[in-house]
């Protein structure tokens, strides 16, 4: 038995209705089970419960053993002087408040249906060899349930990468615009480099940015220089020669820190996904549009993907890398990469920004991140292979907050899978 299972029980009453006795033999009718607290103090805020026929409201402690009471010091902790109930698996002593008045206790495991047992049970036990907990029954749950579900936790992912942006706004001043040159920068990045390219966006003083917009030139030999990929080298042709040119005039110019800590990666990258090349279509987008952010709030559909349609300035037609010459082709970000840019920068920021101005959310927000093609990674992979129904970049970013925030963590119990899984009859 778990703590968790017990928290489950209370919260859902997976309970009879009626016949509950203390372990005094009280009456007990469950009016409410109260708010499940997560953090520390009482499991459960503003229960209210009957006992012996006298109503009572506060809180509710639950433990597998009664004595647990001591051993977590709750006797010594005023949080827990208005616990009106008791709730554990196995009474095995009892537990009085500071005042030394006795707290009625209701023992569950005579209340709980075996099946329910053997569910959890099934469940937990014998995961060594799944990819996820539920593995064995998912297909057995509704794809009412399934959808719902991911219906909330595309959601829920949003509300997380709120908190990154809404950090960022402060730290701004309310710059939007700054914002999206951050979180955008970041994602041109991609795994590799997101975390570097986040660091540069986030300490350049975004007014030195405003001033080289329509100059990609100069742009891009900012961030190619911030980036530690103009640094002095025995050799450089005359391109990468203009650029340090250029960015030694803006360091000095705007009073820069030349110090370079890191260099972009290349290890492992495709050489589409070269910070060379994405640095060059990122400063040849900010040349075009120099209201970037409105438009990326206003724009839907075929417009929006017509707003990334740039390309890395000619001399990367015939280059991936400095001083290294390949066939020519011209380097325009691909539909698959502004997918990409839509769902992990646009989509966040149009939540944001219209939770931050009170605009309600539309249903042209929804559909637009389900015209995206579902993504394709070995997270998605694992649900398709058990017959998820997988439709759009909508389900699968939902699946990847399923996966890396209830599925690795064991919280099944607070995964909709989970719970119709131990309440399933068989």
């Amino acid at each position: 038995m778990k703590e968790d299972l017990l928290h489950f029980i209370w919260k859902y009453k997976k309970y009879p209705n009626a016949g509950l006795r203390t372990t005094s033999g009280n009456t007990v009718l469950i009016k409410s089970a109260g708010v499940h607290n997560k953090l520390s103090g009482p499991d459960f805020f503003n229960a209210s419960v009957e006992i012996d026929g006298q109503l009572w409201a506060g809180n509710v402690e639950i433990h597998i053993k009664s004595s647990d009471w001591y051993a977590h010091n709750h006797e010594k902790d005023a949080n827990y002087n208005n616990v009106i109930l008791h709730v554990v698996w196995e009474d095995d002593i009892a537990v009085f408040r500071a005042d030394g008045s006795e707290i009625p206790t209701l023992e569950l495991r005579n209340y709980i249906p075996n099946e329910l047992l053997v569910n959890y049970k099934r469940l937990f036990e014998g995961t060594k060899n799944r990819t996820i907990n539920c593995q064995y029954g998912i297909n057995a749950v509704s794809d009412f349930t399934i959808h719902n579900w991911l219906e909330r936790l595309y959601f829920e992912r949003l509300e997380k990468k709120s908190l990154v942006i809404s950090k960022l706004l402060e730290d701004s001043k309310n710059d939007w615009e700054k914002v999206l040159f951050v979180l955008l920068f970041k994602n041109f990045g991609s795994k590799i480099n997101g975390t570097h390219f986040f660091e540069i966006a986030e300490n350049l003083d975004f007014s030195i940015v405003r001033k080289l917009y329509n100059k990609p030139h100069e742009l891009e030999s900012l961030l190619f220089g911030l980036a530690g990929l103009l640094i002095n080298e025995n050799e450089m042709e005359p391109y990468q020669k203009e650029l340090k040119q250029s960015f030694d005039f803006l360091v000095h110019k705007y009073e820069l820190s030349a110090e370079i800590s890191k260099k972009a990666e290349f290890f492992k990258l495709r050489p589409l996904n070269f910070p060379t090349i994405r640095i060059s279509q990122f400063a040849a987008l900010y040349a075009s549009n120099n209201q970037l952010f409105q438009d990326l709030m206003q724009l839907e559909g075929r417009d929006l993907y017509e707003l990334f349609n740039v390309k890395a300035s000619i001399y990367w037609d015939t280059h991936y890398t400095f001083g290294k010459t390949s066939n020519n082709r011209v380097k325009k970000i691909s539909k698959k990469f502004i997918d990409l840019l839509i769902i992990n920068t646009v989509m966040p920021l149009k939540f944001c920004y219209q939770k931050h101005n009170g605009i309600p959310l539309s249903d042209s927000f929804t559909k637009s991140i389900e015209r995206i093609d579902k993504e394709g990674n070995s997270i998605v992979q694992i649900f398709l292979d058990l017959g998820v129904t997988v439709k759009s970049a909508k389900d699968t970013q939902a699946l990847l907050e399923l996966y890396n925030n209830y599925c690795e963590k064991n919280n099944c119990l607070q995964c909709a899978v989970g719970t119709e899984l131990l309440t399933l009859k068989h």
